[in-house]
């Protein structure tokens, strides 16, 4: 359909016709997070959006894919773009038209609940991955969202809190990555519910549409999160194009199957409006002292398209050519996927159609064991890795017999497969298995709990054991048995984890329980130990001089066992280098309660530019593990680093190794230096005393090499990494000689070269 038939369309839409297609109301068949119904009148099907970070999130199982920061540690956007594929025809399989995600804000905080949903640090590499797989997502014929826009960095009070930072920041860290994911082609864009310099993200009218719709170009239209509304003319006139999920809460646990006297007395009024004394607060928010509190949006705040809009364009508050606006980017979207023209299909079955639907695939299977082992950081090794086949080996960890699928919220997906440590440990290995807990069982924590329960599927493994009366024959919950287990083999093997949540932070980067006593006393007792940490982001490793080696394998989704078996024994390379700094939570900036979680409302970006290693490069405080670490079974050489133009680089890189491996090369640029090139601008968008970062990376590429293999990898310097932008020129690159550092993290650079800009 061209752009003059979607016009036609409109066109012949009446008012009440027009407001129906802009906002959710209930899906009949209760298998959709946002539903419109369309209009059958004029040719316009339904409409149904999924979330689906990690995996499609419906009420039927789907392929339980690893966390973003495992995808994003493989460096490695055609994977990226593969698993967007895959997501997208999942989502077709089960029916659905529009797919939540990918999750596309800087990981600024390290607390913060939804890290496992977001990519990366820094914004050339986050940008990377989130046009990778929107890319993929629309390539299947479903619509991309890439959220939350923007500045939703903490959970903490994400529903009030306003990100206060200045033009430059936003600019050079929180936008670039929403850019690169509308560059490739996203239909769609996910405003979030903080606000940003005051001003609630649904609202705000410079950055829907001045930035988004106007300088990025963005044809698309923009979704509210759920109940993520504070009013209906001002968000409608700032830009905001579909309000979600557009229905009242009875109406929405109506279309979730769930009774609302099951939540407490939660109903509404004769004509579905809560009526006063239903609660339908209470289904979302969380006493003072929950881990949710604040964490949680008002659903009865911020007015409903479906009753005021339509009333809005008769006043002229809305102008109705706003509303067609909204109509018809909802629309060209759509047909832009195919939708409107019936074009994609739920067949799994058809052959060579990448907009047919495919799901729990053996393709999909393996996709989802790939980007687990490409995606585990080996952080430390002292030779214990790889295991031996015949090695006896204890697995330790009070959450070995669990697949760790995700964290919790609106990313939970139920798979149709999944294997546990234990189970991949003990198919792999020839020597003796056993098993002890140590502990008992970590429990996860979801959203969810906040809403009585209500939601989607639970991220915990049904068959896991819930404390030590649970345990299995051979099994223990008691520290001293693992201690004992530990010491009777020649290696243990400790899992370990952390808990994290949309809506709610970290409240330490500590692992939760007593799991460093876990370590630390199994370390003690062990000839070798090995600790696999499977965690949302950065967390404190204070037994990491005791023990013999460290692997971050994030949450791994349904391949956990299959994926840690893999990189523990060597039949994969622990491919993965760090998406995210690592380090005591004490020497990251939002360590300043001004900047996290925030003081009266307000969270104070004035660190700058000055987040993840930029932070540590240009201060005295030190890293546990920097940006970009990790090492391999393979032994890499940098032979030769040169020049080949102002935008590239090359590296020859050697495996000295008797095993194969996958590097990953790394550029970093210096800026010049140059004395009239400004600090960074503070909050109020005047020079400040916060300087540039000393480098920042400009781009990277992965490389598997074989035994005695050499490759000369080329990587292409991203634009940005030498601009920066200044409020009254835009985007500016200053001329002079920049040093291009090349290497294998942001700590380690084997060769440097000049470039002219």
């Amino acid at each position: 359909m061209s752009r003059d038939d979607v016009a036609a369309v409109v066109a012949e839409l009446t008012l009440a016709e027009k407001v129906g297609l802009v906002h959710g109301t209930v899906d009949a068949e209760g298998t959709a997070t946002g539903f419109v119904s369309g209009v059958e009148r004029v040719g316009i099907p339904p409409i149904r959006l999924t979330d689906g970070p990690l995996g499609v999130r419906t009420d039927e199982p789907a392929t339980a894919f690893p966390s973003s920061p495992a995808l994003a540690a493989t460096f490695d956007p055609d994977l990226a773009e593969r698993f967007g594929r895959a997501l997208g025809r999942e989502a077709t399989a089960r029916g659905q038209d529009v797919l939540l995600g990918p999750g596309t804000n800087l990981i600024r905080v390290p607390h913060c609940g939804r890290n496992f949903e977001y990519f990366s640090e820094d914004p050339i590499h986050a940008g990377a991955f989130a046009a990778a797989v929107t890319e993929g997502i629309q390539s299947a014929g479903v619509v991309a969202t890439p959220k939350h826009y923007a500045a939703n960095n903490q959970e903490t009070g994400r529903a009030e809190v306003s990100a206060e930072a200045a033009e430059p920041v936003l600019r050079e860290l929180y936008l670039p990555a929403f850019r690169d994911a509308v560059e490739a082609g996203a239909g769609s864009v996910m405003s979030s519910y903080n606000r940003v310099n005051g001003t609630y993200a649904s609202e705000h009218e410079r950055l829907l549409t001045d930035v988004l719709k106007g300088e990025w170009g963005f044809d698309g239209y923009v979704v509210s999160d759920w109940f993520g509304t504070e009013s209906v003319v001002d968000s409608a006139t700032a830009g905001l194009d579909l309000q979600m999920p557009g229905i009242t809460v009875p109406e929405l646990l109506e279309s979730m199957g769930i009774p609302p006297e099951s939540l407490g007395g939660i109903g509404g009024g004769p004509d579905g409006t809560e009526s006063e004394g239903d609660s339908p607060q209470g289904l979302f928010d969380a006493a003072e002292d929950s881990p949710f509190a604040g964490g949680m949006p008002d659903p009865t705040s911020g007015g409903r398209y479906a009753t005021d809009l339509g009333p809005a364009v008769e006043r002229g508050d809305v102008p109705e050519s706003r509303l067609d606006d909204m109509v018809t980017r909802i629309l060209r979207s759509l047909d832009a996927v195919g939708h409107l023209d019936g074009e994609t299909s739920d067949d799994g079955e058809a052959s060579g159609d990448e907009k047919a639907g495919a799901l729990d695939t053996p393709e999909h299977r393996d996709l989802a064991a790939t980007v687990a082992t490409r995606g585990s950081v080996l952080l430390e090794n002292d030779g214990v890795l790889p295991l031996a086949d015949e090695a006896d080996v204890a697995v330790v960890g009070p959450n070995v017999d669990e697949a760790l699928l995700g964290g919790g919220g609106s990313s939970e997906v139920t798979p149709f497969v999944r294997t546990t440590p234990r189970e991949g440990i003990e198919a792999r290995a020839a020597g003796a298995v056993t098993v002890a807990r140590g502990l008992p069982r970590v429990e996860g924590i979801s959203m969810f709990d906040a809403m009585g329960g209500a939601g989607g599927p639970a991220t915990e493994d049904a068959d896991a054991p819930d404390d030590g009366a649970d345990a299995g024959p051979g099994e223990s919950v008691e520290v001293e048995e693992a201690v004992a287990a530990a010491a009777a083999a020649d290696v243990a093997v400790v899992f370990v984890r952390d808990r994290a949540t949309e809506a709610a932070d970290r409240d330490s980067l500590r692992l939760p329980g007593r799991q460093d006593e876990l370590v630390a006393a199994v370390a003690d007792a062990a000839d070798e130990t090995v600790v696999v940490a499977n965690a949302s982001g950065p967390i404190e490793t204070p037994w990491r001089d005791a023990v013999d080696a460290v692997l971050a394998a994030w949450y791994p989704g349904q391949a956990h066992g299959e994926a840690a078996a893999a990189v523990l024994y060597g039949d994969a390379d622990p491919g993965g280098r760090l998406p995210v700094t690592f380090a005591p939570e004490d020497a990251y900036p939002t360590a300043d309660e001004r900047r996290f979680p925030g003081v009266d409302g307000e969270a104070s970006y004035d660190e700058g530019l000055l987040v993840g290693y930029r932070h540590f490069d240009a201060t005295d405080a030190e890293p546990t593990y920097p940006f970009g670490h990790g090492r391999s079974y393979a032994e890499f050489r940098y032979d030769a680093v040169e020049a080949v133009g102002p935008s590239t680089v090359e590296a020859t890189v050697s495996n000295g190794g008797d095993r194969p491996g996958r590097e990953v090369v790394q550029a970093y640029v210096e800026a010049p230096d140059a004395a009239d090139i400004p600090d960074t601008a503070d909050t109020s968008g005047t020079p400040g005393d916060r300087p540039r970062p000393p480098r920042e990376l400009a781009g990277f590429a992965a490389v598997a090499l074989d035994p005695g293999e050499s490759a000369t990898v080329e990587i292409d310097l991203d634009d940005r990494a030498f601009g920066r932008y200044d409020e009254s020129a835009g985007w500016t690159v200053d001329s002079g000689a920049y040093v291009v550092e090349v290497g294998r993290s942001s700590r380690d650079f084997r060769g440097r070269v000049s470039v002219e800009r």
